[in-house]
C-alpha cells in the first residue's frame, strides 16, 4: 500500500512552546518529501484562543491556522488552510503537496469532513503518495475509525468511520496513570470495553512525545517513550522504536 504518514500523538509537551518538540521533525519530513506548502485542515481547532460572545468557529480556525503558521513557516514551509480556500474543498485536496490535519476535538473533525466531503477526497490522495501529518485528532483519524479518541461528542458526525489509512486504532495522549482520586476508569479500561465490543482490532496507545512513521508497508515509533498495544484476550504489549512493528499492519 503506498503512505507516506506522520501521526503524532500530541502537539504540545508540558512546559514547552507549541509544536516545540516536533517542529523539526515536521519541517524535515516535509523537506523529505519535497513539499513546499502544505495545505492545513483545522476543523478540529473548535476553541482556540478562548473564542467567547461575539466570536464564531472561524475565528478559531483563523487563530488555529495563524498559531501553527507562526511556527512551521519559520523554516520556510508555507501553509495554506483550507478553511480559506475557494469552493470546491475537495479541488484544494487533489492539488496538496502535503496534507497536515491538527488536534483538537475529533467529534468536530469528523463532522466537518463528513459534510464537506472531504473524507474519501483525503483518503484517495492520501494513497496515491500524498505526505499525510496529523497530531493527537489528526492521527486518530488515520484509523478505520474514530472511536478510539479521547474527546468530548460536542456534534454528531454523520459517521464514525475515518481514513482508514492504517489497519489499527491509534489512542492518542495515552496515559498509563490512574489519577489520585479518580474512581473512574483508567484509560486501559476504556481501551478494554473497546476490545471487547471490536475483537478483530488492534489498538495501539501512543503515548506523548512520540510518532509513528508509516512508509508504504514499513512503519516505525519515534520518540523517547514505547507504546503499548492492545489486542482482545492478551495482556497489554510494550514496544520500542527497536522493535518490529509491522507486526501491526
Amino acid at each position: 500500500m503506498k503512505r507516506n504518514l506522520f501521526l503524532i500523538s500530541n502537539s504540545t509537551n508540558a512546559g514547552e512552546e507549541y509544536l516545540g518538540w516536533i517542529k523539526n521533525d515536521i519541517v524535515d519530513y516535509c523537506r523529505q518529501y519535497g513539499v513546499k506548502e502544505a495545505l492545513f485542515i483545522p476543523y478540529a481547532g473548535v476553541n482556540v484562543g478562548q473564542t467567547f460572545e461575539g466570536k464564531t468557529i472561524k475565528d478559531s480556525y483563523d487563530l488555529y491556522f495563524d498559531r501553527v503558521t507562526s511556527v512551521l513557516e519559520q523554516d520556510g514551509l508555507r501553509l495554506r488552510s483550507i478553511h480559506k480556500c475557494d469552493d470546491p474543498a475537495v479541488k484544494h485536496i487533489e492539488n496538496a503537496e502535503c496534507i497536515i490535519v491538527g488536534g483538537g476535538n475529533t467529534f468536530h473533525l469528523v463532522y466537518a469532513l463528513h459534510k464537506l466531503n472531504l473524507m474519501s477526497s483525503i483518503r484517495e490522495r492520501v494513497l496515491g503518495g500524498c505526505p499525510y501529518i496529523g497530531w493527537s485528532a489528526g492521527a486518530n483519524i488515520a484509523c478505520p475509525t474514530m472511536r478510539t479518541t479521547n474527546d468530548m461528542p460536542v456534534i454528531e458526525p454523520k459517521s464514525l468511520d475515518t481514513l482508514g489509512l492504517v489497519p489499527f486504532q491509534i489512542n492518542p495522549h495515552y496515559l498509563d496513570a490512574n489519577p489520585a482520586g479518580h474512581g473512574g476508569e483508567t484509560r486501559e479500561d476504556r481501551i478494554k470495553e473497546f476490545l471487547v465490543v471490536n475483537p478483530s482490532v488492534t489498538v495501539v496507545g501512543l503515548r506523548e512525545a512520540t510518532a509513528l512513521v508509516v512508509k508504504n508497508d514499513d512503519i516505525k515509533l519515534t520518540g523517547s517513550r514505547p507504546m503499548r498495544v492492545f489486542r482482545y484476550g492478551t495482556d497489554p504489549q510494550e514496544l520500542s522504536a527497536k522493535d518490529d512493528l509491522r507486526i501491526i499492519l
